[in-house]
């Protein structure tokens, strides 16, 4: 049975022109040969809205993705906190499945629950409370109504204000909970959990309610291209250079 592939927190801008050309070979190449594909989040560093898709990048990414689905590859795609605006028109553009916060797909028997991660950053209050206020679709329908240069000049500036707030905060608040990770492993009975967002590539093993469980974080993408690869013969990580080996 061909592999399912995930990535995450690639953060597909102008200003790295060779991430993104790493993205359109991974998706000629590894994604080609596999079941289906998971985006975890933060496929792009900003969405503002699926009008976005004017631009020749965001059309760009859209086309190559409906590529590797017209394939025959299963393309899934979550939000993360930076394009928490993607919505239906770009999934349709790219032939995607666009999944909710927190979903549990089964993986070769084994349920597992996928989302981006930001969530269980619970000790990040001030983040938080900030993913609470974008989260409303009223918040959601009134910034989607701005003119275009107006949502652009917003993004620009809440970008550079949380750049500013992290570089202020302690590294153990900006990642994961580990009474959150539990908490969300027991409400959806799973013993494995696949996420992206701390940019802490790692395999972790931990024990909820006497079951052994596992949390594999994915690696980002801002110096070279990687991805995790799941099969019936195990889990891998993988760096790609954009060579057709994968």
């Amino acid at each position: 049975m061909p592999p399912t592939l995930f990535i995450s927190d690639l953060h597909l801008s102008r200003e790295r022109p060779a991430l993104v050309e790493a993205f359109r070979a991974l998706l000629a190449g590894p994604v080609r040969e596999a079941a289906a594909l998971y985006v975890l989040g933060d496929l792009f560093d900003v969405w503002l809205g699926d009008d976005q898709l004017h631009d020749p990048l965001a059309a760009g990414v859209a086309t190559a993705l409906s590529a590797s689905a017209d394939a025959g590859t299963r393309v899934y795609l979550q939000r993360g906190n930076r394009d928490f605006l993607l919505g239906e028109r770009f999934a349709r553009a790219a032939g995607a499945t666009l999944l909710p916060d927190a979903i549990v797909h089964p993986l070769y028997g084994t349920p597992t629950l996928l989302m981006h991660g930001d969530q269980l950053c619970t000790d990040d209050l001030k983040y938080q409370r900030f993913r609470a206020w974008w989260a409303d679709p009223s918040h959601r329908r009134r910034f989607l109504a701005l003119p275009w240069f107006a949502r652009r000049g917003i993004g620009a500036m809440l970008r550079s204000a949380s750049r500013r707030a992290n570089m202020g905060k302690p590294e153990t608040i900006m990642d994961v909970s580990a009474d959150a990770v539990v908490a969300a492993m027991r409400e959806h009975r799973v013993a494995r959990m696949i996420h992206g967002h701390t940019h802490r590539p790692a395999r972790h093993e931990l024990v909820v309610d006497e079951a052994r469980c596992e949390r594999l974080v994915l690696a980002d993408w801002y110096d070279r291209a990687s991805y995790l690869r799941v099969g019936e013969e195990g889990i891998e990580a993988r760096t790609y250079e954009g060579s057709s080996r994968g």
